[in-house]
């Protein structure tokens, strides 16, 4: 045996568990549909988050109990979704710079380090808007308290590969005071115990760096990570007298949504850190990290300004990570307690294709002096040469733009809605952040080129949301809803209205659709002055005329597409036969789905003003209405307006108020050399002229005839996404290969693919599990469809061929519906490889989701034959449910593509 297969079976268990481990598998039943049944007769899955006095539980209606317009109180318009509309407090737009990400950092797990044992603070009593000035039970830490805890070196107690169950809960006395009663057991690690959760192959990609955040309610700022920033407010952009130095502190931030409105109150908004700018976690393939997420939410369930709930479970949406680190929604942690998420990062095929390390294109990028361990033909640390060490792999895996966010089971939206979302960049030798290096790997996508890897100068990440607040101002959302929220003010990274200055050169923006249930078409387009000096004239009399703005698509859900897609007029992309309806627009972005773009600002003038508009309508949560054509939102000829009632702003009237500007862009010069690539060389097909180079390829080849092979060979799924008349709390459900259409449950298992290997030596060559699925919707629902773990190649959309940002994609989201953009059906090929365990697939129109959109898949590990148990999280810790699976769980729907 060679040393690194000795290395990866010999520590590491890849087995099942024994019969005395708590999470040890169980038989599936005999009669899986009356056991499938049976389910609804038990408490729900998540009732121990919910419980207050003696033995009590909320009702999900309870939770929400709080909110300032009741359901009973609800008015009946629209925008935002049966609430009032949102005033600005005399905020005008523009007026605000743009909050750039703020990085988490991380630093290097040292098991001998001495690491700081200040106990996780407990809450208190304190002053508003930051505690509660009357109840524990509904108050938060003390702010500096968090802040001294999170700056400590190292982590106490050291993570472990099992979870840590043998240390209580700090906040164990103050829950029992609330509870009004004893806990036997409260475990400090909200993970679930035994070796059916614990961390998989966690010797082979042990962690080597880490960091630590807590989420908690919106409090100011102190400046705790301003020494974590890779670019140290020293260099580039960030360095002083550049466009984004800021002072060089974030200390001081206030969650405002605006300057002028008012600070949100700490049970309205819940965000990592408990403070803005919004977080970033900066990732290399090859270098696992550790997440430490400690909850410092209130321990009384109902402390949350009547939406969200307090316990949570994390979702790297969508890494290649194992299940027990990827947020199942059933695996979530209480206040006062911590979950480590392990997220190797290693690209998807490291049991199977290039196991020996030998492809430049797969490699972690590095500075002079760094090592990392590589577990390639001969294992050992190896020193970074050429800015970059080779790793394992396949490289047409390497994914880019990413975010994690909350995905507690019932209360997805509410959760991510208050602020439980983060983004996340990978860094690879093709898309390193420096785009001066040009070795023949990376791709220099626009960033910069002071620091080896990782520049942001000109690499911007975006979250574009809807959001609401009441009349007071605070955040808020309409929990009743099952269709869907909309909300009536679009935001860029937390702010209404901001304003970026950029440098006459490319950018690169990376777009995440970070609404409950709102897409998005977004134009960009540049001022002119003069009603007439441009094609399409502003508003009458503003002496403003605006013209498109074109860009190139370079990744698409964090995927970097095989050919850079141009939205320039030159191509018919979608095959309708009109090149216009996508010059300087993208297309329909859903919930959750991104979109990576180039844009060269140095073909316009210094002081040029741009914007980002939204010209897709909405009237409710269920699915989109129509895109207004962009002439007619410029000229403001379609602008929703506010009637006035009593002496408040009362409804909208005459549109949807998210269509129109959303974001301001302002030119500023630029003294040095744009050394970026030049997305052009990499485009498609078109008429009259070949291919470009291709970026990353696809891993299924279109245009070679084996494949068909492969897919007719593949294992076949189909699940509708559907509406059940039963239950108006409830309405929506999920049908797996023409079966029953159900309910959401954790405990059900409606899919399980077996891995076709486990662990590798350096030098394996072998195969993955291939499979095909569909999913499919009717009624003209809108439906974005998340699949949890893995990334598929779409073959069909609408028994087609998909348009062009999605034939070169690898996607996590499958748009189906009646919108102009979908289809009622999508087909996808997708693998599953390294690792095994519990994971989902949803609607990410989240109400949908939490309204019974989900369904649970399990990746079985060779041979399997016993089902993995449900974990049930309670104050006492986590015990297991039996689970079953649907009667085609393993056998699928047949093989191959549809007809």
């Amino acid at each position: 045996m060679s040393l690194n297969a000795s290395f990866a079976s010999d520590l590491d268990s890849f087995g099942e568990p024994p019969a005395t481990d708590p999470s040890r598998y169980t038989e599936q039943p005999a009669d899986p549909l009356t056991a499938i049944g049976e389910l609804a007769t038990q408490p729900h899955t998540n009732a121990g988050a919910m419980e207050i006095q003696e033995h009590e539980h909320l009702t999900r209606e309870q939770v929400s109990a709080g909110n300032v317009l009741p359901r009973e109180a609800l008015s009946s318009y629209n925008y935002p979704t049966n609430g009032y509309p949102s005033s600005l407090f005399g905020a005008q737009p523009w007026t605000q710079k743009l909050l750039m990400f703020e990085e988490f950092g991380t630093d290097r797990l040292n098991p001998d380090e001495a690491a700081g044992t200040l106990p996780f603070p407990l809450p208190k009593v304190g002053a508003a808007p930051q505690q509660d000035p009357s109840s524990v039970s509904r108050s938060s830490p003390e702010s500096g308290e968090l802040d001294t805890f999170l700056q400590q070196s190292g982590l106490h107690p050291f993570p472990t590969r099992m979870a840590n169950d043998g240390l209580t809960n700090p906040w164990k006395p103050e829950v029992e005071l609330f509870l009004e009663r004893y806990l036997a057991r409260a475990p400090a690690e909200g993970r679930p115990p035994g070796e059916g959760w614990a961390h998989q192959r966690w010797n082979e990609f042990y962690p080597q760096s880490y960091f630590k955040t807590v989420q908690a309610g919106a409090r100011v700022n102190g400046g705790l990570r301003d020494a974590k920033q890779l670019h140290q407010y020293r260099y580039g952009e960030f360095g002083p007298g550049g466009l984004y130095h800021h002072g060089g502190t974030t200390r001081g931030t206030e969650i405002r949504i605006h300057p002028k409105m008012p600070v949100q109150d700490h049970k309205s908004v819940w965000t990592f850190d408990g403070t803005l700018p919004p977080k970033l976690l900066m990732v290399r393939y090859g270098q696992p990290v550790l997440m430490r997420h400690y909850n410092a939410l209130p321990i009384d369930p109902a402390a949350n300004h009547g939406f969200g709930l307090h316990t949570i479970s994390t979702h790297e949406h969508n890494g290649h990570n194992p299940a027990e680190s990827d947020g199942f929604a059933n695996a979530f942690f209480f206040p006062g307690q911590f979950y480590d998420y392990r997220w190797p990062l290693q690209l998807a095929g490291y049991d199977s294709i290039n196991t020996a390390a030998g492809e430049k294109l797969a490699a972690f990028p590095c500075g002079p002096g760094e090592t990392l361990w590589v577990n390639d033909a001969t294992p050992g640390l190896k020193t970074c040469e050429n800015g970059r060490i080779n790793i394992r792999g396949d490289w047409r895996e390497t994914m880019s733009t990413h975010w994690f966010h909350d995905h507690m089971v019932d209360f997805t939206a509410q959760n991510v809605y208050k602020g439980n979302a983060a983004m996340m960049n990978y860094y690879s030798a093709l898309d390193r952040g420096n785009e001066s290096i040009n070795d023949g790997a990376n791709l220099r996508m626009p960033s910069g080129s002071a620091l080896p890897w990782g520049n942001r100068d000109y690499d911007v990440n975006l979250v574009i949301a809807d959001k609401a607040w009441d009349r007071s101002g605070q955040l808020w959302f309409n929990p009743f809803n099952a269709d869907g929220f909309i909300g009536d003010r679009m935001t860029v990274n937390w702010q209404w209205a901001p304003t970026l200055d950029v440098r006459a050169r490319k950018y690169r923006f990376r777009i995440l659709n970070g609404s409950v249930s709102r897409y998005f078409t977004l134009a960009l387009v540049a001022e002119c002055a003069g009603e007439k000096t441009c094609a399409m004239p502003g508003p009458r009399k503003s002496n403003k005329s605006y013209k498109r703005v074109p860009f190139h698509m370079i990744a698409n859900d964090g995927n970097i597409l095989e050919h850079a897609v141009p939205f320039d007029g030159s191509m018919d992309l979608d095959g309708d036969g009109d090149r216009q309806e996508h010059n300087g627009i993208l297309p329909l972005q859903a919930i959750a789905e991104r979109y990576d773009i180039v844009v060269d600002f140095s073909r316009l003038a210094v002081g040029t003003r741009l914007y980002l508009v939204n010209i897709m309508e909405h009237d409710t949560g269920i699915g989109v209405k129509k895109n207004i054509p962009l002439s007619e939102v410029l000229s403001e000829e379609y602008k929703a307006v506010i009637e006035r009632k009593d002496g408040q702003d009362h409804r909208w009237r005459e549109g949807d108020p998210g269509v129109g500007m959303v974001m301001q862009m302002v030119v500023q010069p630029y003294a040095g050399t744009d050394l970026s690539m030049n997305p052009a060389d990499y485009e498609p097909a078109k008429a009259g002229k070949p291919a470009g180079r291709k970026m990353v390829p696809l891993w299924l080849d279109r245009s070679n005839p084996g494949y068909l092979q492969t897919l007719r060979d593949a294992r076949r799924r189909e699940f509708v996404f559907g509406r059940s008349t039963n239950t108006d709390d409830l309405p929506w459900t999920v049908k797996t290969d023409e079966g029953t259409a159900y309910l959401a449950d954790p405990r059900r298992i409606d899919a399980a693919p077996q891995l076709a290997t486990g662990p590798t030596p350096g030098g394996y060559s072998g195969d993955s599990t291939v499979e095909v699925w569909e999913v499919k919707t009717g009624g003209g629902w809108s439906h974005p469809v998340h699949v949890h773990f893995e990334e598929g190649i779409i073959l069909k959309r609408g028994g087609k061929a998909p348009p062009e940002w999605e034939k070169w994609a690898r996607k996590d989201v499958y748009r189906i519906g009646g919108e102009e953009e979908s289809t009622s059906t999508v087909e996808f090929a997708i693998r599953f490889r390294e690792f095994a365990g519990t994971y989902v697939e949803h609607c990410h129109n989240t109400q949908h989701e939490d309204s019974s959109m989900l369904l649970r898949w399990d990746l079985e590990k060779p041979g399997q034959f016993m089902l993995m148990p449900t974990p049930l999280p309670s104050w006492e810790g986590v015990d297991y449910a039996p689970s079953v699976g649907i009667p085609t769980f393993r056998s699928g729907f047949g093989f191959g593509v549809s007809d």
